[in-house]
């Protein structure tokens, strides 16, 4: 009987410890906390004990070689697919006990995401603002349109659209319920200079605006350094390091820099794989 009641003793003195660490690190502003995330496929390690937090309006940059994690750990997050181990807390809430509440005030986008192609612009994004319940939804789809200017698309059929015609139709999406936390995986993909430009303006204004939180994959380094005031950099689906991109490349290139290159450190990072793999 002791034995029993000093076991229940230390699962309920580790668990008012876990809600009072979380209670408290929502107190510092922090919205999104992963810890311990790993997913395995048979005797591969996708993402191996992946853990790290995202603040309350942040710009958040998840980088890596491709094969790193990046998308798998975004969709795990996201609740697509389920982690073989490890937790995902957003808003200060498990997210396998509150997703739907989660959910609500989450938003994703990705050039890989397809649309039902036979209804136009419109109808496709009127469908999300219905799932979302968007009060007078007519009037946010137009006003979306309009600043990513595809608006004269509403009548075009999804499946007549150009590639970053597409991308900006999902970024439409991703914005309809005002997400307080929105997951990027490629955001500017398949767009020109000049449109990556103007969405990055737009996502810039949001956040500083409103407080949106966002984190985000992109091989586009010099953008990752324009946008993202802190950096998640993994490799073969473990944290190789964290910081402010010029911190990152420090820990990384080994070196003392005034300065970010990012690209730089992508490059180490993938020859050095490239030459462990010979």
């Amino acid at each position: 009987m002791v034995r029993c009641d000093t076991r229940r003793e230390t699962i309920c003195s580790s668990r008012l410890l876990e809600f009072l660490s979380s209670s408290q690190r929502m107190r510092n502003g922090t919205l999104v906390e992963v810890q311990h995330l790993t997913k395995i496929y048979g005797n591969f390690r996708v993402v191996d004990d992946v853990s790290f937090f995202v603040r309350t309006g942040e710009i958040v940059g998840l980088l890596g070689p491709s094969g790193a994690g990046k998308t798998t750990t975004l969709h795990m997050m996201l609740g697509l697919i389920s982690p073989s181990a490890g937790s995902v807390r957003i808003f200060g809430k498990g997210f396998e006990e509150n997703r739907a509440e989660i959910l609500d005030k989450v938003s994703f986008t990705a050039p890989y995401v397809q649309f039902p192609i036979r209804l136009t612009v419109f109808e496709n994004l009127m469908v999300f603002a219905r799932l979302y319940n968007i009060r007078e939804p007519s009037s946010k789809i137009l006003e979306l349109l309009r600043m990513f200017a595809i608006e004269d698309l509403k009548g075009k059929p999804v499946s007549r659209l150009s590639s970053g015609e597409n991308t900006r139709v999902g970024l439409c999406k991703a914005l309809l319920n005002d997400p307080k936390l929105l997951l990027m995986d490629e955001p500017t993909a398949y767009l020109d200079p000049q449109l990556s430009i103007q969405v990055k303006k737009i996502l810039l204004n949001m956040q500083q605006r409103c407080g949106m939180t966002i984190l985000y994959t992109s091989h586009n380094m010099a953008e990752v350094e324009e946008m993202c005031g802190r950096i998640i950099f993994l490799n073969r689906g473990r944290v190789l390091a964290t910081g402010t991109p010029v911190e990152v490349t420090k820990i990384i290139l080994k070196e003392n820099r005034s300065e970010p290159a990012l690209r730089e450190v992508f490059l180490h990072v993938a020859r050095r794989q490239s030459n462990e793999a010979a």
